[in-house]
């Protein structure tokens, strides 16, 4: 399916700011559901279908979030989907209520994620899982994700020439960006110095090339577009594509939690990396090409790891991101700002929530209800991140 075949209506976006109250995913999620509802002026029993992205860290409820929302919401009969996916849960939800509303099994979804996040590191569920790799990372390499983020980082240095400097940029970026969202938990200007003199955490990176550990919800109100006409919205955000492809074998690059790499002596690699086909596929289903992008969302779990996306995504060739963001193009006012929201660097992780809010921040640009973020005449926006083990995601939006 492509083109306009497979359009859906945003019709509300909502979210609980970012930060560490203390609270539980039920109440981020909670809140952010009823300000995508008020902002779609639906009300709950409008509501066919709800989807939950699901957090481990939520006991029972978190493993079941779709039931779990819809009982904080008030039990009204609305079919229910609970999705984990990592990293790319949100998208996975955005999939799965687009598939109900394309089969006509509901005219309006409720899409939630949230998550209340440890302090510090994320680490295993409890328990020994010797056939599991991210149990193995840690457990084996005591490979907490800021090791993956430092080792990617050095891997861009030798391939690529990039330096910690290039890398505190990014920071510098994405903090101006987050300084001017309501919702971000960041919300100070950063300089290049004060990067380079925040802590070493998995050399070559600093505390301020990491993301944070972060509460927070995100919710979306997905509807037909007959379902849009019939509520007087004749011209809202549309979602063209949503990419939630797997690699394709062998992978020949380490990529954690596995630990070791496909061997390519029989079987040549592919001809692009997993992270490059998931935004050629989100492409090809909406019918566009990276040329015709307003701005893009994306993962930055790193400094060094937006970087990567720039390439991935087909903003600049292999090598040549640094350029690309010394130029200022991925700024707010560049060609194609990336990350206008703050991204991970202003709002720290919030693992089901992040995927949904990357497409909250596409539905305020391209409404052009951004404030001082706004990047002028949006027209198409991308989101990408990569969920643990293979989980393709990124979504398309157009208006």
């Amino acid at each position: 399916m492509s083109g306009t075949a497979g359009d859906i209506a945003v019709l509300g976006a909502g979210m609980h700011p970012w930060g560490k109250e203390g609270r539980g995913f039920l109440h981020y999620g909670r809140v952010a559901a009823r300000a995508a509802l008020a902002d779609a002026g639906l009300d709950w029993r409008d509501i066919g279908s709800v989807v939950g992205a699901c957090t481990v860290r939520g006991g029972y409820p978190g493993y079941v979030a779709g039931a779990s929302f819809a009982r904080a919401l008030g039990w009204q009969g609305a079919r229910v989907t609970s999705v984990y996916a990592a990293c790319a849960s949100g998208a996975q939800a955005i999939a799965t209520a687009r598939a109900q509303i394309l089969a006509g099994l509901a005219d309006a979804v409720l899409v939630v994620g949230a998550d209340a996040a440890p302090k510090g590191f994320f680490a295993p569920a409890g328990g020994d899982r010797p056939d599991d790799p991210d149990w193995l990372r840690f457990r084996l390499l005591g490979a907490v994700n800021p090791v993956y983020f430092g080792l990617f980082a050095r891997r861009r240095m030798a391939v690529h020439g990039e330096t910690p400097e290039d890398f505190a940029l990014v920071k510098v970026k994405n903090a101006a960006a987050g300084a001017l969202n309501p919702y971000a938990r960041y919300r100070t200007p950063v300089t290049a110095e004060e990067v380079a003199a925040s802590p070493v955490v998995a050399d070559p990176l600093r505390l301020l090339d990491i993301c944070a550990t972060s509460d927070g919800g995100a919710a979306l109100v997905l509807s037909s577009p007959d379902f849009a006409r019939s509520r007087g919205v004749t011209d809202p955000v549309r979602i063209r594509a949503v990419s939630t492809v797997t690699p394709v074998y062998p992978r020949t690059v380490l990529d954690l939690p596995d630990i070791a790499t496909d061997s390519a002596a029989a079987v040549p690699p592919p001809a692009e990396s997993f992270r490059a086909s998931i935004a050629r596929a989100a492409y090809e289903e909406a019918g566009i090409g990276p040329e015709e992008l307003s701005l893009a969302e994306v993962y930055d779990l790193s400094t060094a790891l937006e970087l990567e996306w720039y390439e991935d995504l087909g903003l600049c060739a292999a090598g040549e991101a640094t350029k690309l963001l010394r130029e200022g193009a991925t700024a707010l006012g560049g060609r194609v700002p990336v990350n206008p929201s703050g991204g991970l660097a202003s709002f720290g992780e919030a693992v089901p929530a992040q995927a949904i809010a990357q497409v909250c921040e596409l539905t305020r640009q391209l409404r052009g209800e951004a404030g001082a973020r706004q990047v002028p005449g949006a027209r198409v926006g991308v989101t990408a991140n990569q969920g643990l083990f293979g989980h393709g995601s990124a979504v398309v939006a157009v208006r």
